[in-house]
């Protein structure tokens, strides 16, 4: 099978010795997130502020879900792999990402939290065929136990894409656009959201206010890549169409 199908590097397509294996290039591009960073939102510090430290934008404005956590800074080979199996159809990517996930979940995930992605309306999974982040939080669910709630989430109206957005004009584009459908099945559980991305986190607050309202006990936010803020305060390679 590897003469007829060799292995190939998820991003740039190489060949390589094993599935899921980036090439030596590729690799070398990855920035994985890893401490230091913002004990809230998990956005990178360039030197180490401290335990607990807390980015300037979370403390003006502190996010409605407890913590989140991305596994790569959204750009070079984590942009094409999201990229791939967003608009691409490689729905196998999501085997490949979740272990970089739960590498970022750290303790967050365990096997008494219940799993919930970000949902797609469904005239976009219509036209897509699949919900990227609900193929990874299946993947996350796997690998560590969790309980999945694949449908405790509703996106009840429609969002245009929201590529180049300010951060406020995200909140308005997703303001209203979620509802809780399980309630039981969140009530009094520490939910983890999982999603593919996260730039300016208004959908991931306004995914966790609606949990919380339900009567989650504390909602974490797990994603594959987020896109970081320059000095200059532009994003780095800022998403298509997230949120």
């Amino acid at each position: 099978m590897d003469m007829v199908l060799p292995p190939r590097c998820p991003s740039c397509l190489a060949m390589v010795s094993g599935d899921g294996q980036f090439c030596l290039s590729c690799w070398q591009q990855l920035q994985f997130i890893t401490a230091p960073f913002c004990a809230r939102c998990g956005t990178p510090f360039a030197h180490n502020m401290g335990p607990g430290a807390t980015c300037a934008p979370c403390l003006a404005e502190p996010p409605r879900f407890h913590a989140a956590r991305s596994a790569a800074v959204y750009g070079g080979p984590a942009r094409s792999v999201l990229l791939a199996l967003k608009h691409g159809d490689r729905q196998h990517l999501a085997r490949m990402m979740a272990p970089h996930m739960l590498r970022a979940a750290g303790d967050m995930l365990h096997d008494d939290i219940v799993l919930v992605p970000v949902p797609l309306h469904w005239q976009r999974l219509w036209q897509r065929g699949f919900n990227q982040a609900a193929l990874l939080a299946q993947a996350l669910a796997r690998h560590s136990g969790a309980t999945l709630a694949l449908d405790a989430l509703e996106r009840v109206k429609p969002t245009p894409a929201s590529k180049g957005m300010g951060r406020k004009d995200r909140i308005v584009n997703v303001r209203g656009a979620f509802r809780v459908r399980d309630r039981a099945g969140v009530a009094g559980r520490s939910v983890l959201l999982g999603d593919d991305v996260m730039t300016s986190g208004a959908t991931a607050n306004a995914c966790a206010r609606l949990l919380r309202r339900a009567g989650a006990r504390q909602v974490d936010v797990l994603t594959f890549a987020r896109a970081v803020r320059e000095a200059d305060g532009n994003s780095r390679s800022a998403p298509i169409g997230s949120e």
